[in-house]
């Protein structure tokens, strides 16, 4: 913030903003639609170097300030996005939507700016109306990381997603990609799908036609689940069970049969094939119990590749 502010200070008229602006921009992370490959590959190197440290606190953000705003549930992010933060030695606020003002009607919008003024230097922030925040990106003065937004993009998810198909092939260009899932409702795909084709990978994605999301037909054909099983990665998405009212499934056991990794289907996989998720899981529904820890499943290497990719964006909004 000292840089921005050094900037702001140092200039006059309109340009004043506009490096503002800049600097904010190219500090936040909203999402990886707009990003570039040299962009989101030199966040995946710097998670590499944090993940070679073997300091558990390296303090590069020492007396710095970072809000965890969860307008939205999700225990498992924003103890990831914690562990981060505090290995780079910031402080670290925790807001909780479900105990806060929000509840009373305060707005979201109201509630960051009351934190800003507070003095934070950057937020982290997960609510679920799409569209909210790249609008609130506008109106602060602090570096914004997109935490999850609605269905729109789920970026740290997809990067340490990236992290995890890369260690793992050396490299992502000519990786063949299968997400299998509720596609309408997912964050996480469209992330994955707009960082993986910026590197070459081929895409394809599986779901039940009312699961799908026609607008992403044009950039990634929908196939079976039997050509969606031959790939490099099986990347299996959470079934939303809160959605059942909705009439999307008739049942979770009649999901597991059509759209399931069963252990049937996991047999059948070749042996350089590595299985995900970006959790949580909803085990013997989208992915069988067994299947969870396979020998060739990277699920709980997704969750610790987590932490080295948000130090990395963390350190990032704060340098």
């Amino acid at each position: 913030m000292a840089a921005i502010r050094s900037a702001f200070c140092s200039n006059g008229g309109n340009s004043e903003m506009t490096m503002t602006a800049s600097a904010l921009k190219e500090r936040s992370l909203l999402g990886l639609k707009e990003l570039s490959s040299s962009e989101i590959g030199s966040i995946l190197d710097r998670a590499a170097y944090w993940e070679s440290r073997t300091e558990k606190v390296v303090p590069v953000l020492k007396d710095r300030f970072v809000a965890n705003m969860f307008f939205e549930n999700s225990t498992r992010t924003r103890f990831s996005f914690e562990m981060a933060e505090k290995r780079l030695g910031a402080e670290v606020l925790n807001f909780s939507a479900a105990v806060s003002s929000v509840e009373k009607g305060e707005s979201i919008h109201d509630t960051v700016r009351t934190l800003e003024s507070m003095g934070i230097d950057a937020g982290v922030i997960r609510l679920k109306p799409v569209g909210l925040l790249a609008d609130l990106a506008t109106k602060v003065s602090m570096p914004l990381i997109n935490a999850g937004d609605g269905n729109n993009e789920h970026p740290t998810q997809a990067l340490l997603d990236l992290y995890t198909m890369k260690k793992h092939f050396g490299e992502l260009k000519g990786l063949k990609v299968s997400i299998i899932g509720d596609i309408k409702h997912s964050r996480v795909a469209r992330s994955n799908l707009w960082a993986l084709q910026k590197f070459g990978a081929e895409v394809k994605l599986c779901a039940p036609e009312i699961m799908q999301a026609p607008e992403l037909g044009s950039y990634a054909p929908y196939v079976s689940m039997d050509e969606a099983l031959c790939a490099d990665v099986v990347m299996m998405l959470r079934v939303q069970l809160e959605r059942h009212a909705e009439g999307l499934l008739r049942s979770a056991e009649q999901y597991r049969l059509e759209y399931g990794l069963t252990e049937e289907r996991a047999a059948l996989l070749a042996p350089h094939v590595i299985i995900m998720h970006p959790a949580p899981i909803n085990r013997n529904v989208e992915i069988d119990d067994a299947v969870v820890e396979h020998p060739q499943s990277r699920i709980f290497k997704q969750m610790s590749n987590g932490v080295p990719i948000r130090m990395a964006v963390v350190e990032r909004a704060m340098k």
